[in-house]
């Protein structure tokens, strides 16, 4: 029977220490299918692949590769064998060009020859063209954008031959434009008879891609099926192990006064070039004004500039009915700013640190937390702990450092570290952004919350339905620019896409 299939896994167990990541796993994926292994955040998905990788090795059970047992100790190994994965977090050189990245490590003669990278140059994108991949060959690394960058990751594992490719949540860093791409390619890697694996949480891009799909609980694989014999909501429930409620939009209220009004904003991005151009904007009490746009149209910097990070050049914002200090984060956070970053663990928490290190950050000067300049360290770790339990992090303990949590709970104690401190108003980027069913609906509720207490939300985020659903206000930000705003109600996909396109409603394009 395991000729059929391209890989098995039998009776799997990994323990990390104390901690059973797998149990008892079977895993089967055929030839020439696209198979989601779906689950929520930290139940074991990943630590499946990096085993079938190479990364990890199994604690016990039984790996089958095209019907023979194989003892995968490496990525060398698992290379050898055509298997390839694509990490959520990418493996790749900043300074290099995408071409050497792709090219690194590879085996050849002493001698390459003059034209030796030309030619590898031409083989990359011949390979990507195929595939439908398309990236600057000779730029660096750091100049592409996230969605060119995982490009790079695909040919990197096609170039060496990969027939078994793992992407690990491979659109939790992507727009919607740049996830049809993928699958587009995904697609044609199985028309050619690769085997495709995806982890993954998102159900509407599960029913979309796969053939079939497998769904762990707590370590455990608990069900395997074809995509024609279920739906959404029976995927959602076998996640969750309970019924998932509709998703529905929130009551519509009277909002209360203005507490947030930029002005004829101008701010630079890093570059130089103009990212917000004479933006106007306006937030109030008791309620989510949700910001929707492509990436790279100043989303970024408007979040930036209203949290302190970045300075403005020309405007004025007005909080609270004062004016806002230019750059100052201790100026933001003392006037009641909150903010959840859209990279948690590159300007959201410290991932080398445990929680309560991450949980002072913004709260170690005041009296509670600190007295005569020493920490009360017997009080912050009971403290931690109560709203640990709290906002349900599930962590080791309170010293484990962060980045071994799941998304989800670093997503969750990012928010218990926000929402302590009673803000004003929440600057949410992405705030769901690689969180599952369940995660996502926790996050929801959190923003719902502070709207009820009459709080202010600015929700900034790629995720249409997430702005549908949760916004009282929606403006479509293009090229620095506020170009459109709708009520609720008003607002349809095909609109907002329209504006985000950058085109206004006879079709014409928006001036720059």
């Amino acid at each position: 029977m395991s000729e059929m299939y391209s890989v098995v896994m039998n009776q799997i167990v990994k323990r990390f220490g104390p901690v059973i990541a797998n149990d008892h796993v079977d895993f089967r994926a055929k030839t020439g299918e696209i198979h989601a292994l779906l689950g929520e955040n930290g139940v074991g998905k990943s630590t499946m692949m990096c085993m079938l990788s190479g990364v990890y090795r199994p604690t016990s059970g039984e790996i089958v590769l095209h019907g023979k047992p194989v003892h995968i100790r490496s990525p060398k190994d698992a290379m050898k064998l055509g298997i390839g994965m694509v990490f959520q977090n990418f493996r790749l050189v900043p300074n290099m060009t995408a071409a050497e990245n792709i090219v690194l490590g590879e085996a050849s003669s002493f001698w390459r020859g003059p034209n030796w990278i030309k030619r590898k140059q031409e083989e990359v994108e011949a390979l990507a063209r195929h595939f439908g991949l398309g990236f600057p060959v000779n730029r660096p690394i750091w100049q592409l954008s996230v969605g060119e960058q995982q490009r790079v990751e695909i040919v990197k594992t096609l170039y060496r031959g990969a027939d078994l490719i793992i992407l690990d949540e491979p659109t939790s860093v992507l727009t919607p434009v740049e996830a049809e791409q993928l699958f587009e390619t995904l697609y044609q890697m199985k028309a050619e008879g690769k085997t495709v694996i995806l982890t993954t949480h998102k159900l509407k891009e599960v029913m979309a891609s796969s053939d079939r799909i497998s769904v762990m609980r707590k370590g455990k694989l608990t069900h395997t099926l074809d995509k024609a014999d279920t739906n959404e909501r029976e995927l959602a429930r076998l996640m969750v192990g309970k019924e998932m409620a509709v998703a529905k939009s929130l009551e519509s209220h009277s909002p209360g006064k203005p507490l947030l009004i930029v002005e004829k904003l101008d701010v630079y991005a890093d570059h130089g070039r103009k990212a917000l151009n004479q933006l106007e904007l306006r937030v109030n009490e008791g309620e989510i004004v949700g910001v929707a746009g492509v990436a790279g149209n100043g989303q970024s910097e408007l979040a930036e500039v209203l949290t302190g990070l970045r300075a403005w050049r020309k405007g004025s914002i007005r909080f609270n009915g004062g004016e806002l200090h230019n750059g100052s984060v201790r100026g933001a956070i003392e006037a009641g700013i909150a903010h959840v970053p859209e990279n948690r663990m590159k300007s959201g928490l410290a991932g080398s640190l445990g929680a309560v290190d991450n949980l002072l950050f913004k709260t170690y000067r005041t009296k509670e937390r600190s007295r005569f300049g020493f920490l009360r360290t017997s009080a912050n770790r009971a403290w931690t702990q109560s709203l640990i339990e709290q906002f349900d992090v599930k962590t080791p303990s309170v010293d484990a450092p962060v980045r071994q949590l799941s998304g989800g709970n670093q997503q969750k104690l990012l928010f218990a570290r926000e929402i302590h401190q009673d803000p004003l108003l929440m600057v949410a980027v992405h705030p769901t952004q690689g969180l599952d069913v369940g995660a996502s609906e926790g996050v929801h509720q959190l923003l719902a919350r502070m709207r009820g207490e009459g709080k202010g939300v600015l929700l900034i985020s790629e995720d249409l339905d997430e702005v549908m659903q949760l916004s009282d206000r929606i403006l479509v930000i293009y090229n620095g620019q506020m170009v459109g705003e709708l009520a609720r109600g008003e607002a349809s996909r095909e609109q907002i896409g329209m504006y985000m396109a950058g085109l206004r409603e006879s079709g014409e394009e928006q001036a720059v």
